[in-house]
């Protein structure tokens, strides 16, 4: 059975540094892109980081852009994002999220079940 665990959400202060990592396991990810989406009260999950198998491309979307880094672990199975000079409006919970085209699509095979982050101002 295929798990995506997400953790190091929590609370943090605007302007504040936070860093997610998602463990894969039940299955071979080397071949599988695998990204962050969030979704944030009343709106729509969005697509804001993805990173393709070998981890050679990426994708950010504007609104993260320049503060947030997404990385693979060596082992394939592991994906991280690194989130810097945070904003009340990063507040949402963070899917982590895996799918042969995530990189270029929003089509994911597996999701995590979220982890929250909050930003105070």
């Amino acid at each position: 059975q295929v798990h995506l665990v997400e953790s190091g959400g929590g609370l943090v202060q605007a302007g504040g540094s936070l860093r997610l990592s998602c463990a894969a396991s039940g299955r071979t990810f080397s071949s599988y892109g695998m990204g962050w989406f969030r979704q944030a009260p009343g709106k729509e999950r969005e697509k804001i980081a993805a990173i393709s198998w070998n981890g050679g491309i990426t994708y950010y979307a504007d609104s993260v852009k320049g503060r947030f880094t997404i990385s693979r672990g060596n082992a394939k199975n592991t994906v991280y994002l690194q989130m810097n000079s945070l904003k009340p409006e990063d507040t949402a919970v963070y899917y982590c999220a895996a799918g042969v085209q995530l990189v270029a699509t929003t089509t994911a095979a597996y999701w995590g079940q979220g982890t929250q982050v909050t930003v105070s101002s």
